[in-house]
């Protein structure tokens, strides 16, 4: 919205600063997921990735949640902390969950209803590094505490969030 015949300053490209970590996420803090697939689901969080997102895990062997980037608006963080001893998740990053580019090339129409029903499936070797990872975690944790992150999280009658202590 500049003047005729002035020229305008250029705006300067405005850099992204990494999100900012609610105070109450640490890691190995359990996280509650609001929204998404595994919504209701009790998580630990372990890191902060680059681009803000919190990665957190089930562990799958636990509670069936993989590896996953969530935002933390969609969360919840409970005062409950897991030890996370052993566990080595500097190799994951943004990168880590980028999907592979198949060829679209044109197809006939039969060929197009059989490859329709085959979905893109998780990679074997990428499925034994998250196995071998989660290890770590779902080795220390007790039997209350298992039973705690299988358990779905939901509101029943008279249960009011502002009233609630995570």
């Amino acid at each position: 919205f500049g003047k005729k015949g002035v020229k305008g300053v250029k705006a300067e490209k405005k850099t992204q600063k990494k999100t900012a970590l609610k105070k109450n996420i640490v890691p190995g803090s359990v996280l509650i997921l609001l929204a998404g697939r595994f919504r209701g689901r009790r998580v630990v969080f372990l890191k902060q990735l680059e681009s803000g997102l919190l990665l957190v895990t089930g562990p799958y062997a636990i509670n069936g949640v993989p590896l996953r980037r969530v935002n933390q608006r969609y969360c919840i963080a409970t005062s409950t902390k897991v030890d996370l001893k052993g566990a080595d998740y500097a190799s994951v990053d943004d990168a880590y969950f980028a999907r592979t580019e198949a060829k679209k090339k044109g197809k006939s129409e039969g060929a197009f209803f059989s490859e329709e029903s085959s979905k893109s499936q998780m990679p074997q070797e990428k499925k034994d590094k998250q196995k071998k990872m989660e290890e770590g975690i779902a080795k220390g944790l007790g039997a209350d505490m298992k039973a705690y992150l299988k358990a779905r999280f939901s509101l029943s009658a008279n249960m009011y969030p502002h009233e609630l202590k995570f």
